[in-house]
């Protein structure tokens, strides 16, 4: 079938066809797509054409071009939020209505790096807790955490089963996070990462860091997560001012 069909770049229109095919079902999740030169013959357009639709595809996180081997749909992310908008890693899981759970890698306590202490505005001698987990959604690993919290702010026996952080915080420390500076970024393969999330070696992670702080801009949480990039998507409201 042509869609040579409006005044429009050829590339676009590609664009639109292919959206549209994703959406209707006939490429599904996971799904190889025909060969370039099938494709393209298709749809009547030349395999420069399709290139280009195809790397805009890719870079909007539609596709995933594995080299050697294909082009590929990407599932639809199960999780979104606000990046705006601070939610533990348990709800959003909740919220996509999957059952949260946990596993717990490690749970140690040591001397502050230097960057610790300036994180944490601690002394040299106040030892910090490093947690590593993985969070599951329906038992399906989605995000490696390691998080950071000074020994002083923790009770002796706090629950390392508790699905939150958060929770752990607020119950038993009595200290409530309202607020987080973050950052993220996209990486690709990850040795440690990346074969603890069962990630291909072509599928991206999502790196978000964040320093959470309470009402009175106290650090108490630092945090470093792994989202598994096509499972979960983040997105912020920009206000004109």
């Amino acid at each position: 079938m042509s869609i040579k069909s409006d005044s429009r770049h050829l590339y676009l229109q590609v664009i639109d066809y292919l959206k549209q095919d994703i959406e209707a079902g006939v490429y599904q999740e996971n799904e190889k797509f025909p060969s370039e030169f099938d494709l393209a013959k298709k749809l009547g357009v030349s395999r420069a054409t399709l290139r280009e639709a195809l790397r805009i595809l890719e870079e909007e996180n539609i596709i995933i071009r594995r080299h050697g081997v294909g082009t590929f749909v990407n599932p639809k992310p199960r999780f979104t939020s606000g990046i705006e908008q601070l939610k533990s890693v348990t709800n959003m899981i909740e919220e996509a209505g999957m059952k949260p759970g946990t596993i717990f890698l490690s749970s140690t306590a040591q001397e502050p790096t230097e960057e610790d202490i300036r994180r944490f505005s601690c002394s040299a001698d106040e030892r910090i807790v490093i947690i590593e987990r993985v969070r599951t959604a329906n038992g399906e690993p989605v995000v490696y955490c390691i998080d950071k919290i000074p020994e002083s702010i923790l009770s002796e026996n706090f629950d390392r089963n508790d699905e939150s952080l958060f929770d752990i915080l607020e119950r038993d420390a009595h200290r409530k996070i309202t607020h987080a500076v973050a950052e993220i970024e996209p990486i690709g393969y990850h040795e440690k990462v990346s074969p603890i999330l069962n990630c291909s070696p072509e599928a991206a992670l999502l790196v978000l860091k964040q320093m959470h702080l309470d009402d009175w801009d106290q650090p108490i949480l630092y945090s470093v997560n792994y989202f598994k990039a096509n499972m979960f998507s983040f997105h912020v409201l920009r206000k004109r001012v």
